[in-house]
């Protein structure tokens, strides 16, 4: 995503920062003992509730179920005794269940490990994802990242830049709520973008494009883990093992973060990969208008509303082409707490 304000890196440079949201995310909601507020991300095979978020300042998105367009889904859905039909996926709140605490939920030890997962996946994914960004700049001609430290997978830089984004705010929404919120920025000379549209599009597609990546990589370790028996399903309750959640978390946390932010407005990224389809006068008025004006809450809102929309669709298409049939049910139940 891209927001201001600006800033000065080195000289008389100006640089605008580019704002990485990559919150939005609602992650270990509830278990059958536990239902925290806030609002939450859910596998496409739970029923949700309709409520209130606790903190009216933080956007997270919850996902609910949607229609299966497969066969597959069919089994999956009789196997656990419900149908999915006429559900569709929407962003909501969450409403805690009586004599539940709205904040801090009755977390197990299980659901610690588990968020423990979510949050270095978030970590992970987050750097790559800003680390992609860099890279792609100092390819094209712009060195504002790479001297800011921002080329690395060392987590440590993005950290020092963003460390409410990507430390504070994250863990504590995790610990009161249950949910997962947070951000990561780099930043990247407006000038060079000015000068080199369609390289800044290619920079800002290289984030998202590092996401599915993972989530690619995660679904092949799905596959040859499962073929050569690495992994393994508890058959006593159903739930996957440690080495398969992890690689569920990444899978489904990257495309998420691949998806989203590949919306064309702003400050996402796909605001300016759209670019590389334009001219080069058509991309310096697109920018003048861009840049000149403060779209970014307006985009974000707009962005939520429509993705509630379209993530369904693809998630539902992507899991049922991607992960091995026998671990899905396996994977939503426990990673999801289903």
């Amino acid at each position: 995503m891209r927001v201001g304000p600006r800033g000065k890196s080195g000289g008389n440079a100006t640089v605008e920062w580019e704002l990485e949201l990559k919150g939005l995310l609602g992650i270990l909601q509830s278990a059958p003992e536990m239902k925290s507020g806030g609002l939450s991300f859910r596998s496409r095979d739970r029923n949700c509730d309709r409520g209130s978020s606790p903190d009216a300042g933080s956007t997270h998105i919850g996902i609910t179920p949607s229609r299966s367009p497969t066969q597959r889904r069919n089994r999956h859905e009789e196997s656990s005794g419900r149908s999915l039909a006429n559900q569709r996926r929407t962003i909501y709140a969450t409403r805690p269940e009586e004599k539940k605490s709205h904040f801090m939920p009755e977390l197990s030890p299980e659901l610690l490990a588990l968020g423990f997962i979510w949050y270095l996946a978030f970590l992970f994914s987050t750097t790559c994802h800003e680390a992609a960004h860099a890279l792609a700049a100092k390819i094209g001609g712009d060195d504002t990242a790479f001297i800011g430290g921002q080329v690395s997978l060392n987590p440590v830089p993005h950290i020092q830049r963003e460390p409410w984004g990507m430390a504070v705010i994250p863990i504590l929404s995790l610990i009161a709520t249950g949910s997962l919120f947070g951000w990561a920025s780099a930043p990247y000379d407006p000038y060079w973008e000015r000068r080199h549209p369609r390289r800044a599009a290619w920079m800002a597609l290289a984030g998202p494009a590092t996401n599915y990546t993972l989530m690619l990589i995660a679904a092949l370790a799905l596959h040859l883990g499962w073929a050569y028996h690495l992994l393994h399903i508890n058959d006593a309750n159903g739930r996957a093992d440690f080495a398969t959640s992890a690689l569920g978390v990444f899978f489904f946390l990257n495309l998420l973060l691949g998806t989203f932010n590949l919306l064309p407005v702003p400050p996402l990224d796909g605001s300016t990969g759209i670019m590389l389809f334009m001219g080069e006068n058509r991309a310096h008025r697109y920018l003048d208008w861009l840049r000149g004006n403060s779209y970014a809450i307006v985009g974000l809102l707009v962005a939520v509303f429509a993705f509630r929309y379209i993530y369904g669709p693809i998630e539902a298409v992507v899991t049922d082409a991607l992960l091995p049939e026998p671990l899905l049910s396996p994977l939503l139940r426990t990673i999801f707490r289903h």
